[in-house]
């Protein structure tokens, strides 16, 4: 099969960057995608070009790390799939594809198709953890889980944090992402000790990071390779609002703080 790809190169931060025209020919449709820009890159460094700059890691849609935008849709155009999931065969050949980074504010890119998706790593640190006593693991039954409660949290817990909700959204909300951590420990007793704390410090985290504010347009759980469903943003609203109005850590986190004399 033969491509022609218009890829976005950036040699680093703070340069601008622009999109290259490459043609690849007889690229095998059983190729992945990453594949097949690894075929690019070899032919690219025989003739002493730079190679295209991507993410990668465990090429089995688990990590997420994979994050290029594919003819305008995050991870490409099937549902439900990474761009390390995604095969040649699925585009016509002759097809001209364009691949470029995650767009956001809060993805800043550092060189070609790799963004910057820290912010990410600063909103789970803000409380996307649990805090347990160390020791021997309790029994099985120790705690009881309610089949409803830990079927919906281990939907939550499928996100594997990539940055395609993000990706998507025309505000560059992370909205779906923070919602499917924050649902993941909500519902489950482990994490209802910190449900307050846990949910303010998220929210606080992802509107310092930048991000924007989401609007309903939905299209973060179109592109979401896991398929969180968008309701669990309504959750999130609803732990925020009930965390605002009855926890102490909220009503700390807005007082003014107090000079000496």
């Amino acid at each position: 099969m033969d491509f022609t790809l218009h890829i976005w190169r950036q040699r680093r931060a703070n340069e601008a960057g622009g999109f290259v025209t490459y043609p690849v020919q007889g690229i095998s449709p059983d190729l992945s995608f990453l594949e097949m820009l690894d075929v690019l890159n070899k032919r690219l460094v025989g003739r002493g070009e730079p190679p295209v700059a991507f993410d990668h890691d465990c090429r089995e849609g688990i990590c997420g790390s994979c994050a290029m935008v594919i003819n305008g849709d995050p991870h490409g155009p099937l549902p439900g799939t990474t761009t390390c999931q995604l095969y040649m065969r699925h585009f016509s050949d002759g097809a001209e594809i364009t691949v470029e980074p995650w767009r956001a504010r809060a993805f800043p890119v550092l060189r070609d198709l790799i963004v910057q998706r820290s912010a990410l790593d600063a909103v789970i640190q803000a409380g996307g953890y649990v805090s347990v006593n160390t020791g021997a693991a309790p029994d099985a039954h120790t705690l009881t889980v309610a089949k409803e409660a830990a079927d919906a949290a281990f939907e939550a817990a499928a996100c594997i944090g990539c940055g395609a909700c993000v990706a998507a959204c025309p505000n560059g909300s992370a909205m779906l992402f923070t919602a499917a951590k924050v649902a993941q420990f909500a519902l489950l007793p482990q994490g209802h000790p910190e449900r307050a704390r846990r949910v303010i410090g998220m929210v606080e985290s992802m509107d310092d990071a930048g991000f924007g504010n989401c609007s309903n347009h939905y299209a973060c759980a179109e592109a979401c390779p896991k398929e969180i469903p968008v309701h669990f943003i309504a959750r999130l609203n609803r732990e925020f609002l009930t965390a605002a109005l009855t926890s102490r850590e909220f009503v700390e986190l807005e007082r003014p703080l107090e000079h000496e004399e």
